[in-house]
């Protein structure tokens, strides 16, 4: 399963749980796995607070802080992203998240969310594999 995805910032973190928990519905699976995936190089998958909103600027002003675009990486040299792929490489392109009673088992206060670090985007494409238990 697939969802798909527009960005309309340089940077940018956005909330994908409701899509994805309709996805857990529509599967009908009710004990396993949920892993979300996405297929860029310049973009991350991470499970982390969004209720208040200022934890998703703090995230991306810590890692602007520690890998700052254009800072002379080699590979800006190719197409000035360099940063962008750093910043997801250490986020990751993946969560696995339990499924119970056909649900997400989420914390209280965590949201799945695409963080967009080389944007504005157009189809940013992550994939959705619900495993069953049974």
């Amino acid at each position: 399963m697939r969802i798909t995805v527009n960005t309309t910032k340089k940077q940018e973190v956005i909330d994908i749980t409701d899509k994805v928990s309709e996805l857990v519905k529509k599967s009908k699976v009710k004990s396993g796995v949920c892993v979300v995936f996405v297929r860029h190089a310049t973009a991350a998958i991470i499970v982390n607070e969004n209720y208040d909103p200022n934890i998703c600027t703090d995230l991306l002003n810590a890692l602007n802080k520690v890998f700052p675009d254009n800072a002379g990486y080699v590979h800006d040299r190719v197409d000035g992203n360099a940063g962008a792929h750093i910043k997801a490489a250490v986020l990751g392109p993946s969560e696995t998240i339990p499924v119970e009673n056909g649900k997400l088992k989420l914390g209280r206060w965590q949201s799945i969310m695409l963080v967009e670090l080389d944007g504005p985007r157009k189809d940013r494409e992550i994939e959705v594999r619900i495993v069953s238990e049974d």
